[in-house]
């Protein structure tokens, strides 16, 4: 039996990167399912990789509306949802505040926000009633930016500190029916993040770094050296999308491949 065998999964943010990876990886462990994503060109990929197999939503996560109708479109094509995985994201260039002109702020905080954290609030309230009903599961991801400094600027660390918290607040608002859980990722290969509008970083994405210069920072810091794909973080968010996962909720599991798992200093011979 597979592990997802008869869920149905949603998955925000799914058009690329991480979020794209876990679908895949999803679809492979026997679900059903779908994928809210709101860009055009995104959204015309995946149709094409994913034919009528997979329902596909166009919708931005921080529009109430959106939500609804993917809601609406998820009830018409399966009937129940088991499982919502939350993956979008949006980095904020590791730009220092200092480096940051005081009258972006305000936008530059909201644009994060919006999307890292408001659009995993609104999904949550949107879509707790179908996950009550089947004893279900939220999934969302975080990162370990929200554990060490260094892994982002201030608005992006700001955000994913606030996303672990928001795991422990909606396991604790959704027990015992909904189980709540998190995921802090690391690096990972071809990551699709893209920078903000506010600080015209909006066509960069993670992926531009050198893969060279990227890898040798990551060997650099990780007890295990080889970046792990999107895909790779599937099997972790599809144990804890599942019904197979009875004991764990209001827990971030950070998969970081030993990253914060290191000595401060290393004594020299």
């Amino acid at each position: 039996m597979q592990i997802l065998e008869d869920h149905t999964v949603l998955v925000t943010g799914g058009g690329s990167g991480l979020g794209l990876g876990v679908a895949r990886h999803c679809r492979a462990a026997g679900a059903r399912v779908a994928i809210m994503e709101l860009a055009h060109d995104k959204v015309a990929r995946l149709r094409e990789e994913f034919g009528d197999a997979v329902l596909v939503v166009q919708g931005d996560v921080t529009r109430l509306a959106d939500l609804q109708a993917c809601r609406d479109a998820v009830v018409a094509r399966y009937g129940r949802l088991d499982a919502l995985i939350g993956t979008q994201g949006i980095f904020d260039g590791n730009v220092p505040l200092l480096e940051t002109a005081p009258e972006r702020l305000d936008a530059l905080f909201d644009e994060i926000f919006h999307v890292n954290v408001k659009g995993y609030v609104l999904s949550a309230r949107v879509f707790h009633e179908l996950l009550r009903a089947s004893g279900g599961a939220i999934v969302l991801t975080t990162s370990t930016a929200a554990y060490a400094a260094d892994g982002g600027g201030v608005t992006y660390t700001a955000s994913k500190g606030a996303i672990r918290s928001l795991v422990g607040q909606l396991a604790f608002e959704f027990a015992p029916h909904v189980r709540v859980n998190g995921v802090a990722p690391a690096g990972i290969a071809n990551s699709q993040l893209r920078g903000p509008r506010t600080l015209g970083l909006e066509g960069q994405q993670q992926s531009d770094i050198p893969k060279d210069a990227f890898l040798g920072m990551f060997r650099s810091l990780s007890l295990m050296q080889e970046l792990p794909t999107p895909e790779e973080h599937g099997p972790l968010y599809a144990f804890l999308a599942s019904r197979h996962n009875t004991i764990m909720t209001g827990q971030t599991v950070v998969a970081d491949q030993g990253l914060l798992n290191r000595a401060v200093l290393t004594r020299q011979a």
